[in-house]
């Protein structure tokens, strides 16, 4: 998570179906998206392996050139994926006083049957969207808040 003082930055919200499939909505929030991702993730501590598979497997270059903010827009599933990472993020801020706590949580092995005894963050790296909704739901179902 990012130290105290590090800001993560806030996408625009986005509310309807066609907003998400707007080129131009895409292409105005590819940029703040990708800013936020690589500080939560970076705050994470996670290699840039890591940090591919969240964003669906891209490739090495293209990741690079999004780290160093050369970016056209994103699809659809990557907003998708770094939407999903963002509430990950924020369910462990609300979760967790500490951001080390929350790290630990999602670093150790949970035996719940959705991690089935690997950690949260294993069960997000496996790669899937899927596996990536599993967490968020998980941790807002812990929260409180069902969608």
């Amino acid at each position: 998570m990012p130290q105290a003082g590090n800001h993560v930055p806030t996408p625009p919200r986005v509310t309807t179906l066609a907003d998400r499939l707007d080129p131009a909505v895409r292409r105005r929030l590819s940029g703040p998206g990708l800013r936020a991702f690589f500080a939560i993730t970076d705050g994470w501590k996670l290699a840039a392996k890591s940090q591919r598979i969240l964003l669906g497997s891209v490739p090495e270059s293209t990741f690079h050139n999004w780290k160093a903010g050369k970016h056209g827009p994103l699809s659809y599933d990557q907003l998708e994926r770094i939407s999903l990472v963002l509430g990950i993020h924020k369910a462990l801020t609300l979760l967790f006083a500490e951001d080390e706590n929350g790290q630990t949580w999602l670093r150790q092995p949970n035996d719940e049957k959705v991690f089935g005894g690997k950690s949260p963050l294993d069960r997000m790296l496996v790669g899937s969207i899927d596996d990536l909704y599993r967490v968020r739901r998980y941790l807002d179902a812990w929260r409180g808040v069902w969608n």
